[in-house]
């Protein structure tokens, strides 16, 4: 105990922040066989390679690419050049436990996950229906993975070799990791732990927390040991803490920003009998000054071993408010410099969560990117064609994490909010081997980006204001005045990248902040003269302020100044381009009428858009908390009163809400027309410039609807939420 206690004193210590470094490890002894061409998918290959077993054997549901912008080709060579040999099983069959069979029992762990993206997501349009395709597979053939991959590829895995060690991750297991609200079945589902059995969960970026457990591994330490690890979930008795300097508080009594305990008063005077004496007379008492760092280093020590207790599974089952406020509580604790660990009991067992890992240094992040990738699909899949390899061909990822913090989006919660930027020189080094080793480059960089284009080496200025920070968002309401909006090495990489021989052009295809980027018109000037291919994606969602709250994205007026800007820079370069704007129908606190508002922004500003997002609640979202509970956790909850967000759950209101972003598609008119007529905007139909949709309907468009009226949205229907990757990585 005392050993395992010192253990998490070292790995825990939010405050502190002692990591050791990703490659500062000493190799495994396999690291004799050097790096495989390829990581090994059967037996076959093992055998060129010269193996008798797989230390690890990693189980996704993707096609198997070995480049930096797949996760378990990430992983898998990060771990092989760490000594260990790695094998991996791709799309296996799940019907039976044969596939999970075919590299034989793993030394070590089989390493779990869905894929890049969550395999419900994958599979389900926003409506509930399969989707046709799946771009991560060859010939993006559909029904390659199961529902919920996770957990049915970690129960195969147990049935091939009970006893093995299986550990869970992606951004499947990271948004499951406490029990959260499921869209699909309509309910609160248990975390992924219990679920799966697995016997490990690593969150958000695994590198960190995979490597240490690798080694510890291997080094005959039992997984049931390691609970120390940052970025790691598991199961627990009922009651369980580390050790005796550990407190369990019971988050009903933290469920406001800010520390557990008052802020230390600098000037504070305490007794002590252990201090010098200073009496001058009888009767007095001895006191000592305590200084202001001597203060706040007992509250960080007390803060790093102090465990939150979110209410319970069946709890927030059953109780909307305490739902949105686990949700709440657990948003608040997801800065890797404060966050204590949380725990949530599941039936007579608890889900220990650590505190979020350490992000990555510029360095290790080179070193991440620049392991010997093959940079292509695994020879086995011949010449067919996986869609989502090919979207990323030619693009390089800068960066990762975001500090946006958009309702609807997972980011956050599996990549954390601070920014983590590769180097300049890392960055054009992958851009020359895309260019001399990638069949098929015509020098065209389609991408230099990651989950939004211009944050790259953006932070807090202040390290240890950022440490205590416990804002949602660096961006929301405001650009924080703590935020470096120095746009200056990004425009500087853009001019290094474009003036690589053999690179004619540098696309940007990541989305845009462009609150952001109107901070730096420098930027935008670079951006616009040299970097679009005509057309600029970016994302306002919404025109409507109160939506915008709800999903905690800036007002039209930074995306009015960006377009000026745009416009402006455009016409000085003399080029045609346009921006592409994005937005989210049927999000939490929409209204009929805001939907409405949105179509005659777009049809006053002559835009058309081709493909619209629903919104599709993702586990953990805080807009998805919004759509269950019909509370506002960015605010503090009350159980009486509080605000009511409206939500659009119903089917037909939700084609309703698309709709509207479509209002010039002559199929949605008909019921664009009876919509209007309930609100009573009928003189919105018409062939007028000002006015909606016309009175007509071209032959053999539209289906006449005499169903029941549509219900206006409003606080007394439940909202739906979404969540989009953009990229492969998100």
């Amino acid at each position: 105990m005392a050993r395992l206690a010192a253990q998490v004193k070292y790995a825990m210590d939010s405050n502190q922040q002692v990591t050791k470094p990703l490659f500062g490890y000493r190799k495994f002894w396999a690291q004799r066989f050097g790096p495989a061409p390829f990581l090994p998918m059967s037996r076959a290959e093992m055998d060129q390679l010269g193996w008798d077993s797989c230390d690890i054997i990693l189980i996704t549901g993707d096609a198997y690419i070995d480049h930096p912008s797949f996760g378990m080709a990430l992983i898998g060579r990060l771990l092989e050049t760490q000594g260990f040999r790695v094998g991996i099983i791709c799309q296996p069959d799940w019907n039976s436990a044969a596939d999970f069979k075919k590299l034989g029992k793993p030394n070590l762990f089989f390493g779990v996950t869905a894929g890049n993206m969550d395999s419900m997501v994958n599979r389900y349009t926003s409506d509930r229906k399969i989707r046709s395709d799946d771009a991560y597979t060859p010939n993006a053939e559909a029904n390659k993975r199961p529902d919920r991959a996770v957990t049915v590829y970690a129960q195969r895995c147990r049935e091939a070799f009970p006893g093995s060690n299986v550990i869970i991750g992606s951004i499947e297991a990271s948004l499951r990791r406490i029990a959260h609200y499921d869209y699909w079945s309509d309910k609160v589902r248990r975390s992924v732990l219990p679920d799966s059995k697995a016997d490990l969960l690593v969150f958000g970026n695994a590198e960190r927390a995979i490597v240490e457990v690798a080694h510890r591994l291997a080094k005959g330490e039992k997984i049931s040991d390691i609970r120390d690890l940052r970025g790691t979930a598991f199961m627990v008795p009922t009651g369980w803490l580390p050790s005796d300097a550990w407190e369990a508080v019971d988050s009903t009594s933290v469920d406001t920003p800010g520390p557990l305990v008052k802020h230390a008063d600098p000037y504070a005077m305490e007794m002590s009998q252990n201090s010098p004496s200073t009496a001058t007379g009888p009767g007095e008492h001895a006191v000592r000054i305590v200084s202001r760092a001597e203060r706040l280093a007992a509250l960080k020590d007390k803060r790093a071993h102090t465990v939150v207790r979110l209410p319970s599974y069946e709890q927030v089952s059953n109780d909307p408010v305490l739902y949105a406020h686990a949700s709440r509580t657990f948003h608040l604790e997801s800065n890797p410099g404060n966050a204590r660990a949380l725990v949530q009991a599941h039936g007579e067992r608890d889900v220990w969560l650590n505190p979020p890992p350490i992000p990555l240094t510029t360095e290790e992040l080179d070193q991440v990117y620049e392991l010997p990738y093959a940079r292509r699909p695994h020879p086995a899949y011949g010449e067919a064609k996986i869609p989502a390899w090919e979207m990323i061909r030619f693009s390089v990822n800068i960066m990762r994490g975001c500090f946006g913090g958009c309702t609807f989006c997972s980011i956050t919660e599996h990549e954390g909010r601070i920014i983590q930027s590769r180097s300049e020189d890392s960055v054009i080094r992958e851009i020359e081997e895309m260019r001399d080793k990638t069949p098929g480059f015509t020098g065209i960089v389609s991408d230099l980006g990651g989950p939004t284009a211009n944050m790259y080496h953006l932070k807090c200025k202040d390290e240890k204001i950022e440490s205590a920070c416990r804002r949602l968002s660096c961006v929301y309401p405001d650009i924080c005045e703590n935020l470096g909006t120095d746009h200056s090495p990004l425009i500087s990489l853009y001019r290094k990248a474009r003036t690589l021989k053999g690179v004619k052009k540098v696309l940007i295809g990541s989305g845009l902040r462009y609150d952001l980027a109107v901070r730096s018109p420098e930027y935008i000037k670079e951006l616009v003269t040299h970097h679009v291919g005509g057309y600029l994606k970016i994302a306002p969602e919404h025109t409507e302020e109160g939506v915008l709250s709800k999903m905690m994205k800036p007002g039209m007026g930074a995306y009015d100044r960006f377009k000026q800007l745009f416009d402006r820079f455009s016409r000085e370069a003399g080029k045609e381009q346009y921006l592409i704007p994005y937005f989210i129908a049927a999000h939490p606190g929409t209204q009929d009428e805001d939907m409405l508002n949105l179509a005659l922004w777009l049809k006053k500003n002559n835009f058309r858009l081709d493909q619209v997002q629903t919104f599709l609640p993702t586990p953990m979202a805080l807009a998805t908390t919004m759509y269950h509970t019909e509370k506002n956790p960015l605010k503090k909850l009350h159980r009486q009163g509080g605000e009511v967000v409206g939500a659009v759950r119903n089917g037909r209101q939700r084609k309703l809400h698309k709709a509207f972003l479509r209002y010039h598609d002559p199929a949605n008119w008909p019921l664009l027309r009876e919509a209007l007529k309930e609100m009573g905007r009928a003189d919105l139909i018409g062939n007028g410039k000002k006015q909606l949709i016309p009175a007509w309907q071209p032959a053999g468009t539209g289906v006449a609807r005499t169903s029941t009226p549509i219900r206006p949205s409003g606080p007394a229907q439940r909202p739906i939420r979404q969540s989009r990757p953009r990229h492969p990585g998100k």
